[in-house]
């Protein structure tokens, strides 16, 4: 598989794989957020983690990505952080699905659909993706607004596996937003 992209921008979001130096800023991006996150982030269940721990987690993203797996990414707009995304290979060969959260403070202001357009426009620059999805809990309104506004299509509704994690919020169904390389407009 094709290494993903680790880097892209726009005029008014920076989305960059995380760094090992940055993990203090990425602390302090959870720390600040967790409330918010609880709900729909499985995740958030294993906060606090210590910085150490977070520059050891970026570090394994960092090879990962560098052996054409998942892409972790921070997201930054006048040099702060406003939340994190990822492109994620779970949909086999071909496909990528784009995750996202946004920084507690920073909520309502497009960060995660320009986040997902510009990662949509980056996973189309790897020959061998196909198709770009985004999947949410299907009670998770405000991510279900994201692939919308980008003009994803919903293709399903599916049930979660039950061994899966899940967090206090969700319902154990999940919205399948799609597009393909065919049908992005960008």
């Amino acid at each position: 598989m094709e290494p993903l992209p680790l880097a892209t921008a726009s005029d008014c979001l920076v989305v960059r794989a995380w760094a090992p130096d940055e993990a203090p800023a990425l602390h302090a991006a959870v720390v600040a957020s967790t409330e918010h996150l609880r709900p729909w982030m499985p995740w958030i269940a294993h906060e606090p983690l210590a910085v150490e721990e977070r520059r050891a987690m970026i570090e394994g993203w960092r090879s990962e990505a560098a052996d054409g797996g998942d892409v972790v990414y921070g997201m930054w707009a006048e040099g702060a952080v406003v939340g994190g995304c990822g492109l994620h290979r779970r949909l086999g060969p071909g496909g990528v699905e784009i995750g996202y959260w946004v920084h507690a403070d920073h909520v309502g202001r497009g960060v995660a659909t320009e986040a997902s357009r510009l990662l949509t426009e980056l996973a189309f620059t790897v020959a061998d993706i196909e198709v770009v999805e985004v999947h949410h809990d299907v009670a998770n309104a405000a991510s279900a607004r994201v692939p919308e506004k980008l003009g994803f299509v919903r293709v399903a509704d599916i049930s979660v596996p039950a061994a899966e994690p899940r967090a206090p919020a969700e319902t154990g169904r999940r919205g399948v937003w799609r597009t393909t390389r065919q049908t992005w407009r960008g």
